[in-house]
């Protein structure tokens, strides 16, 4: 198979799309995706900081609100920190799904927070954050997962959020650090990271990819005229996982993979 055009290139496994069994002895954050958790033998290991990386139309923030409401339906209580979309429009469009369910949010299981309505609570106007307003915003966020009880915490977007710090050496401080304060506080994360189909990389800046524990690599290919998305995990610390590529399905009962077969013309990226 080959990757996205453009994008950095993934191995195959021979024969790696079959379903890894279960590891003993490590927890799992189990994404409440069925394929997405058989082939990490369970689901996520607790504690990892993930990033998913795709292009527009691929399903990044579907599979991230999926992932927070299989959670809070689990008892882990979900936090969705929207940096460019209104959790209003978030909360309408996630209502489509028979998964979701109002009660949900009523009971605190599953919060959304509007990152630039903080932004203005704050003070933090200017369009390139200091790294006192860097600190700023993660012990805003620290203080919102510890006092809310978070157990899974989604950041969407990273991208968006890094293009007001923009400096590579701050945003690997802002990476680490925020790591290491959901780490702390027991959390497994994700962290959406919007890329083009021509990058070469898995983030906007190149540095993000390399401090998360865990990259899921969306993409959109054409076949036979279709427009297909594409699922693959690049890595994922802690665990064996599938290098395969999934054909990712969004359908009202929630997101559907299967292996993605040969047969047909097909082309990458959009």
């Amino acid at each position: 198979m080959e990757s996205p055009s453009g994008s950095p290139p993934v191995p195959e496994t021979p024969g790696s799309a079959a379903l890894l069994a279960p590891a003993g002895g490590l927890e799992r954050c189990a994404t409440g995706i069925e394929g997405l958790d058989n082939i990490m033998g369970g689901g996520i290991p607790r504690g990892n900081m993930v990033l998913v990386a795709g292009s527009v139309g691929t399903g990044k923030t579907t599979l991230s609100l999926e992932f927070l409401v299989r959670g809070a339906e689990r008892g882990d209580r979900s936090l969705f920190i929207s940096v460019t979309e209104s959790a209003a429009k978030l909360i309408q469009n996630l209502s489509t799904f028979e998964f979701f369910r109002t009660e949900l949010i009523e009971q605190g299981s599953l919060v959304f927070v509007d990152l630039p309505v903080v932004y203005d609570r704050l003070g933090l106007g200017h369009e390139e954050l200091t790294r006192e307003e860097i600190d700023i915003v993660i012990r805003t966020i620290r203080d919102l997962v510890r006092s809310l009880g978070i157990r899974r915490p989604v950041l969407d977007s990273l991208t968006s959020l890094c293009y007001r710090i923009r400096r590579d050496e701050q945003i690997r401080d802002f990476m680490l650090r925020l790591g290491e304060e959901l780490s702390a506080a027991g959390c497994t994360s994700l962290l959406v990271s919007e890329i083009g189909p021509t990058t070469g990389r898995y983030s906007l800046h190149g540095v993000e990819e390399a401090i998360v524990d865990g990259v899921i690599l969306l993409w959109n290919t054409r076949r036979l005229g279709d427009i297909v998305r594409v699922l693959q995990i690049v890595k994922m610390r802690g665990t064996a996982h599938s290098r395969a590529q999934y054909v990712m399905e969004l359908t009202p009962i929630g997101i559907l993979m299967a292996p993605h077969l040969k047969g047909g013309r097909e082309t990458g990226g959009p």
